[in-house]
């Protein structure tokens, strides 16, 4: 009898009561995120109480469909890995400035359309950068993205940036108390428990916080019961000059966060990312975003924090991150669900964030370890990449002074690193030098430096 090839675990499809938790558990992990992205740039624009409330609903439900695209796909477009999608932070800023010097909605909705459009169009060029993203790169942004995410998981357990008890330790304590609970079950638990150990704590924290007035479901109440986000809602797009070409950079910075996000998500799954892979996953991020402009919410790329939890819980299975996307389907079209989502405490999901976050930065590390340090300049590479990602996260003003383009980039430490790492990598190991080389020429390719030759060469061979 013929044997059948076995399923890679990210094609697993686990049983519906898992599939339910798990993707719960992601949804969970993600969700203060994507709502903080329409309560920013509403909250700045002054709109209406019922505003917002349709700009979060049609964020999640377009959040639920971007996730779809990318883990099932169709044809070539979505990576068909455990990716979660969500807006993207580094679109906030200008996208403030175009609604509140006069554009409003309909010019960043018109720059969001174009900017999808531009990332569709570039996903093939993207696709082929994939050979200067060795270990020694992959590695380096891999551990910036988990450090760049610890701030966001600080902000929560202290009770959420601007809160009025900003750092009270009965919010410090919550954090701890719900970080015991996950490790605790993580630990002890048997194997499905300890695979859904931050939904756990997040549920047991919740349960604890209710009897300590830490949480407010008057939310729930208000809120309706069905919510259907139209087309254009707030009118039709117009097209200006100036907010396109910001934009535009935005999409560029989100193609480079968002292939970071692939490829470690690509290591923890055991399923590398592929030129075309890449490609796929960058083109649904374009046809999302343009979803987003037409269904009145902003630009998407790929979750950081859901990287963290396909790390911690090992559970790979691509299947997992769709059922939560569609609960995000659900939860953008019934309104009061949403709600009651959001009454959890920021420091519950802080508690929580605290596991997730370190491990995409101990990822990183496992990468590195791959990587030959021996008289070779790739300690270099490393320190100054780390630094220059982590600078805009511990000194948040310090590109203030620069243009407007300069800040979209640098300020996420994601980007700023990603690209540091890719230059020094080229600097040091692969280009020339006066008087010599920096290492012997692969067969058709680029020169590799010193000590990461073998594993440069491997990785370049594959791709």
């Amino acid at each position: 009898m013929a044997s059948t090839a076995p399923v890679h675990p990210v094609d697993e499809v686990p049983p519906v009561r898992q599939l339910a938790a798990f993707g719960l558990q992601h949804v969970l992990a993600m969700y203060a995120g994507a709502v903080a992205v329409p309560l920013i740039v509403g909250g700045a624009m002054k709109l209406s109480p019922a505003d917002l409330a349709y700009l979060i609903t049609a964020d999640l439900l377009v959040c639920g469909i971007a996730t779809l695209i990318q883990c099932v796909g169709f044809w070539r477009f979505g990576v068909r890995l455990p990716i979660m999608q969500g807006c993207t932070f580094a679109a906030v800023s200008p996208m403030v400035l175009i609604g509140t010097t006069g554009g409003g909605l309909p010019a960043i909705y018109g720059s969001v359309i174009v900017a999808g459009l531009a990332i569709v169009l570039l996903a093939p060029v993207f696709g082929r950068l994939l050979r200067f993203f060795p270990p020694l790169v992959t590695g380096t942004v891999i551990l910036i993205i988990g450090v760049s995410l610890l701030p966001v998981a600080g902000n929560w357990a202290a009770g959420g940036a601007g809160s009025d008890d900003f750092g009270a330790p009965r919010n410090l304590a919550l954090a701890a108390f719900v970080l015991a609970v996950v490790l605790g079950v993580q630990r002890f638990a048997p194997v499905f428990l300890s695979r859904i150990a931050v939904l756990v704590g997040i549920a047991v924290g919740l349960a604890v916080a209710v009897p300590f007035g830490f949480t407010d479901f008057g939310g729930v109440k208000d809120a309706d019961w069905l919510g259907i986000s139209t087309p254009f809602h707030f009118g039709a797009p117009t097209f200006e000059v100036s907010a396109i070409v910001s934009m535009l950079v935005v999409a560029l910075v989100c193609m480079t966060e968002t292939t970071g996000d692939f490829i470690a998500v690509g290591e923890m799954t055991g399923r590398k990312v592929e030129p075309r892979s890449l490609a796929d996953g960058l083109r649904a991020d374009g046809l999302s975003t343009v979803l987003g402009g037409v269904f009145n919410t902003f630009p998407y790329t790929a979750y950081a924090q859901n990287v963290g939890l396909v790390g911690m819980t090992r559970v790979r299975s691509r299947w997992v991150v769709a059922a939560a996307g569609g609960i995000l389907v659900l939860l953008g079209l019934l309104p009061k669900l949403g709600a009651v989502v959001a009454a959890i405490p920021a420091p519950v999901l802080g508690g929580a964030g605290l596991v997730m976050f370190g491990t995409v930065a101990a990822s990183g590390l496992r990468t590195l370890a791959e990587v030959d340090f021996r008289g070779n300049h790739n300690l270099t590479v490393v320190a100054v990449s780390v630094a220059v990602g982590v600078l805009p996260v511990g000194v948040p003003t310090i590109y203030d002074r620069f243009p407007d383009w300069f800040q979209t980039i640098m300020h996420s430490g994601i980007s700023a690193g990603c690209l540091t790492a890719i230059v020094l990598n080229l600097l040091f190991n692969h280009l020339s030098v006066k008087g010599g080389s920096a290492g012997d020429s692969e067969a058709g390719g680029l020169p590799v430096g010193g000590g990461e030759q073998a594993v440069e060469k491997s990785r370049e061979e594959s791709v």
